[in-house]
């Protein structure tokens, strides 16, 4: 029941919310002044609305106000803003950050919040401090036990519920969580100690990181502002870790036509989903999403219309692309149409070997099945591949920078680059290949002095006598 306190001709009406650890009691207020001209009876009916009102919001967790803790604010936020509005991949990424946060300033009210606090978890975030326990290494005998119980990634992936990505890491021995392990011993059914190592504790998380973490920080906390909960976003105080720029990796001319040449080996469908990376510049979703509707083989086009993803609790997912300008059609050279020939025809005799176990999903990169393939699993293959050549040590993404990057060096304009690569700016495409714009640049100089450079009349063909 809302209690009733009328001050200086002003009323607080005010709901217990319960009681805190040490007994004290909880209350939400909202104060209400009368407009002049009611008369009593009209006050006490309208106070009652309001009161009632109030009392509804309050019990039906409506109101907020700033002396919710952090993480209690965060659970609102999820589920009314993120979750609602984010993407399932966006709001699954800001999921796992949030464990990395809460632990450090969940228990802090958010009205008490200060730049100290988000100062010193920055600072956390960039040590030890904050590692998520002891990572683990495979031993040899596990996969002494993998092979002989003739298991693969994929089907390891499948019965665990794990990533692909996390099984790959797996297999190269490179370093996984608690969490992982686990479920591998279930599955197996071997102690840990058998299977598995401790390698070092998870240092840690780099500037770029933190800085992504500051900005979700700050993201929720003007949610925060907006819904008028507190009335500044202490993150506004904060300056984030300073993050030197890198360049994208990519390969050059000389080093793309030697990935061409050795993937001549690689199994059908890996090459030609590296192959048309390289000739298309996709992204790696976009890749995965393509159906053979978006193939136009007379007029040699490829359209992106959508995007697959991947999330722990959804699975493998089909969404709509990036941005509105992602959604695209592009030429590709009359190879690249050749390459899908043979892979639509690959395609077919293996859905003729399947026959009634074969699911018809029209895309044409798929699982064994026909079901839609899962997006870590090119980047596993690849970068197992990358590994045993003497290239460069680039990700599945950096073919994306090397067709961009090739095509700026080649002198295509960079309204037609920007448009190829879904940008929504040639602002964005100028700024992350700035390193291709300037050697073009540099060759653009280079043939504008060849012309301007003054040549004898011997070299125009011109007799002297």
């Amino acid at each position: 029941m809302a209690s009733i306190l009328e001050r200086n001709g002003a009323y607080f009406i005010m709901v217990s919310t319960g009681y805190d650890s040490t007994g004290k009691q909880l209350r939400k207020t909202i104060t209400w002044k009368p407009e002049p001209g009611l008369t009593e009876k009209q006050i006490e009916k309208e106070l009652n609305e309001k009161a009632v009102l109030f009392e509804r919001k309050v019990l039906s967790g409506q109101v907020l106000d700033g002396g919710v803790t952090f993480a209690e604010f965060c659970e609102r936020w999820a589920r009314d803003y993120a979750e609602p509005q984010l993407s399932p991949k966006t709001y699954d990424r800001y999921k796992s950050m949030l464990k990395r946060v809460l632990p450090e300033i969940g228990h802090i009210r958010l009205d008490k919040l200060q730049p100290n606090h988000l100062m010193e978890l920055n600072a956390s975030l960039g040590t030890d401090i904050n590692r998520r326990g002891l990572s683990f290494i495979a031993k040899e005998y596990f996969f002494d036990l993998v092979k002989k119980k003739n298991y693969n990634r994929d089907y390891i992936a499948n019965q665990t519920g794990l990533c692909i990505n996390t099984v790959y890491n797996l297999f190269n021995k490179l370093p996984i969580s608690k969490s992982t392990v686990d479920a591998i011993c279930t599955f197996l059914g071997a102690k840990l100690e058998k299977i598995f190592e401790p390698s070092k504790p998870i240092i840690g998380l780099s500037n770029k990181t933190i800085k992504h973490h500051h900005r979700l920080l700050s993201s929720i906390l003007n949610q925060a502002v907006y819904w008028q909960v507190i009335p500044d976003n202490p993150a506004k105080r904060v300056r984030p870790p300073k993050v030197d720029r890198t360049e994208a990796k990519y390969l050059d001319e000389f080093q793309t036509a030697e990935l061409i040449e050795l993937l001549d080996k690689a199994p059908a469908q890996s090459r030609t989903m590296i192959m048309l990376l390289i000739y298309s510049g996709l992204r790696r979703g976009e890749l995965c999403g393509l159906e053979w509707d978006d193939i136009d083989f007379t007029k040699q086009l490829l359209t992106v219309r959508r995007t697959s993803q991947y999330t722990a609790e959804k699975g493998i997912y089909t969404k709509e692309t990036k941005t509105v300008t992602s959604d695209r059609t592009i030429k590709l050279p009359t190879s690249a149409f050749e390459l899908l020939r043979e892979h639509q025809h690959w395609q077919r005799l293996e859905r003729l070997k399947l026959g009634d176990a074969w699911n018809e999903t029209d895309r044409l990169f798929t699982q064994w099945n026909g079901q839609p393939i899962h997006p870590d699993s090119i980047s596993g293959w690849f970068r197992d591949f990358i590994r045993n050549t003497d290239l460069p040590k680039i990700s599945i993404h950096s073919l994306r920078h090397t067709n961009i990057t090739l095509m700026i060096a080649a002198g295509v304009p960079l309204r037609t680059v920007s448009y190829r690569a879904g940008h929504a700016q040639t602002s964005t495409t100028a700024n992350i290949y700035s390193h291709a714009i300037h050697s073009a640049d540099e060759m653009a100089a280079d043939v504008l002095e060849d012309i301007l450079k003054p040549k004898s009349r011997s070299e125009y063909g011109i007799r002297v006598v």
